[in-house]
C-alpha cells in the first residue's frame, strides 16, 4: 500500500545516513522533501503540517543534530511519530480490546449478544469485511456469531452475505423479503438473544456518496441496537475523499474504529494516515486479500516501520506460522540440510508460500523492500511464476521429482507441454532447485550458524522464491 511513499522517503533517508553530521539546514531540506512525499501519498493537508512540525520540533533538538548518527536518529524520530499519527499502543488499550496477537482486535466486552455495526460508503467492501470479522472472532475467541444483512438496496447484497456465511460456516439472518433495515436490526438481536449468540454483526446498507438518508437510517439502527464496535469500512485506495467519509460518520454515527480494505492494492497510503489523524478513531483492521481469512489487526509499530522500508518480519513470521505445519517444516529442515531436497519438496514450499499471501505482499514485509521490488521489476518474480512452477513440477512423474537427474531434453519438452508452459520456463526451475539444494547443502554444514544466515540469501527471500542465479 505504501510503496510509492516508502520509495521516496528511502531516498531522502539515505543520503542523510552518508552525512556524519547535521544541521538545521540539512534537516528543514529533508522534512521539505517529506512533506512533498506525504503529499503526493494523499495525505490530508492538516495531517502533513501538523506531522512536519512535530517532527522538526524533535528533530532539531539535541536528540538528531548532536546525536552520533544522526541520520539515523532521524529516521527514528520520524518513525516515532509516525507511530503515534497511526494509533500508537492506545488501539487496543483505549476500548478494552484484547491485545491483537491474543484476540480479534476488538472490544467484545458486554453482556451477550454484542452488536458490531458495520458502516461505509457502497464498493467499500463492508459485506465482505463483515464475514471476515466474523470468521476472526469465531476462531481467535471461539464466540458464536450470527450475522445480519441490512442491506435491502442493492440487488443480492443479502444473498451475498450468506453465501459468505456458508464459505465461513457462519450463521446468517433468514431474510424475509420486503422487511425494513431497523426491523432486521432488532430481528437480528432477538434472534441472537434468544439463541445464545455472543455476537451479532450487523452489515448496514451503503451508498455512492454521502447523503443524510443514509445517515439517518445508520443512526437509528445504532440507538435500537446499541453497537459495542461501530466499524467503518473504508477503502485504502479512497486517498483525500477518505478523510471527508472518515469525519461524517464519525460526527453523526460515532464510529469506536477503522477497518481499512485493499490494503495488498496499488494504493498510495494516505488515507491511513489522515484517517487515523482525523477522527482520533484507531484503524483496527485491514483487509490483505480476497480470501475470507485475508484479514490482519493493524499495529501501528510495523507500518510505520513497513513505510520507512524496515519491514515488518515479525508480521512474515506470524503469517508463516498460521499456515505452516511446524511438523511438516522441522522434518523438511532437517531433509534440506542433509542436502535431500527433491522437486516434491519444492513444490511443498511453493504451495506454503501461495498460502501466506501474494508474492508482492511478502516482499513488503522484508527489510528494504523497495529495494528488492526495484531490483526485481525486470523479472518475472509474482504470483503467476509460482503458478507455473507449480504446474511444472505437477506435469513430471513421481521419479523425476525425487530424481531430477533424470530430466533430460526430451523429458523436458514433454514436461512443458503438459504444463503449457517452455523449456525455458523448465529449465529455470530446475536450475533454481538446484541452487537451493546447494545452499542448503552448505547451509547444513554449518550446522547453527548457517540457519542464522538463512535470512540474509538472496536478500532475505523465502527460499522458495528466489530467482536463479544468472
Amino acid at each position: 500500500m505504501f510503496d510509492n511513499l516508502t520509495g521516496k522517503l528511502g531516498g531522502i533517508f539515505d543520503s542523510l545516513k552518508k552525512r556524519g553530521a547535521l544541521s538545521v539546514a540539512d534537516v528543514d531540506a529533508a522534512l521539505r522533501e517529506v512533506r512533498l512525499a506525504l503529499l503526493e501519498a494523499d495525505v490530508a493537508l492538516p495531517v502533513v503540517k501538523d506531522f512536519i512540525a512535530s517532527v522538526r520540533e524533535r528533530a532539531v533538538g539535541e536528540e538528531v543534530i548532536r546525536s552520533v548518527t544522526p541520520g539515523q536518529m532521524m529516521i527514528k524520530v520520524v518513525h516515532d511519530h509516525l507511530v503515534e499519527v497511526l494509533g500508537g499502543d492506545d488501539d487496543a488499550d483505549a476500548s478494552g480490546a484484547l491485545p491483537f496477537a491474543q484476540g480479534s482486535g476488538l472490544n467484545l466486552a458486554g453482556t451477550p449478544p454484542v452488536a458490531v455495526l458495520m458502516v461505509g460508503l457502497q464498493g467499500s467492501g463492508k459485506t465482505t469485511t463483515s464475514a471476515k470479522i466474523a470468521l476472526r472472532v469465531k476462531n481467535r475467541e471461539k464466540k458464536k456469531v450470527l450475522m445480519a444483512s441490512l442491506d435491502i438496496y442493492r440487488p443480492a447484497a443479502q444473498q451475498q452475505l450468506a453465501v459468505l456465511g456458508e464459505q465461513t460456516e457462519v450463521p446468517t439472518l433468514p431474510v424475509i423479503m420486503g422487511e425494513q433495515p431497523l426491523a432486521i436490526a432488532k430481528r437480528a438481536m432477538d434472534t441472537g438473544k434468544r439463541e445464545g449468540y455472543d455476537v451479532v454483526i450487523l452489515d448496514t446498507a451503503g451508498r455512492l456518496h454521502l447523503d443524510d438518508v443514509l445517515m439517518d437510517e445508520v443512526v437509528k439502527v445504532s440507538a435500537a441496537t446499541k453497537p459495542i464496535e461501530t466499524l467503518l469500512v473504508a477503502d485504502a485506495m479512497t486517498g483525500q475523499d477518505a478523510v471527508t467519509i472518515a469525519r461524517e460518520f464519525n460526527e453523526k454515527v460515532g464510529i469506536t474504529g477503522i477497518v481499512l480494505t485493499r490494503v495488498d492494492g496499488d494504493a498510495r497510503g494516505g488515507a491511513a494516515l489522515s484517517m487515523r489523524a482525523v477522527t482520533g478513531v484507531p484503524i483496527k483492521l485491514m483487509g490483505v486479500g480476497e480470501k475470507t481469512d485475508a484479514l490482519e489487526a493493524f499495529q501501528a509499530d510495523r507500518i510505520a516501520g513497513a513505510i520507512l522500508g524496515q519491514g515488518d518480519v515479525v508480521g512474515l513470521v506470524e503469517r508463516a506460522a498460521e499456515v505452516i505445519d511446524k511438523e511438516d517444516a522441522e522434518k523438511l529442515a532437517k531433509k534440506m540440510m542433509k542436502g535431500d531436497f527433491t522437486l516434491e519438496d519444492m513444490a511443498s514450499q511453493i504451495g506454503q508460500i501461495r498460502k501466506m499471501g501474494s508474492v508482492s505482499g511478502l516482499l513488503g514485509m522484508l527489510p528494504g523492500a523497495a529495494k528488492i521490488k526495484k531490483q526485481m521489476a525486470g523479472s518475472d518474480m509474482d504470483d503467476k511464476m509460482l503458478v507455473r512452477q507449480q504446474a511444472i513440477i505437477s506435469s513430471m512423474t513421481k521419479t523425476e521429482r525425487q530424481k531430477p537427474k533424470l530430466l533430460n531434453g526430451s523429458r523436458r519438452r514433454r514436461i512443458a507441454a503438459g504444463s503449457g508452459t517452455s523449456v525455458q520456463d523448465v529449465n529455470r526451475l530446475i536450475k533454481q532447485h538446484k541452487q537451493m539444494g546447494q545452499m542448503m547443502k552448505k547451509m547444513g554444514k554449518m550446522g547453527k550458524k548457517g540457519l542464522m544466515g538463512m535470512g540474509g540469501m538472496a536478500g532475505g527471500l523465502p527460499p522458495g522464491m528466489m530467482p536463479p542465479q544468472r
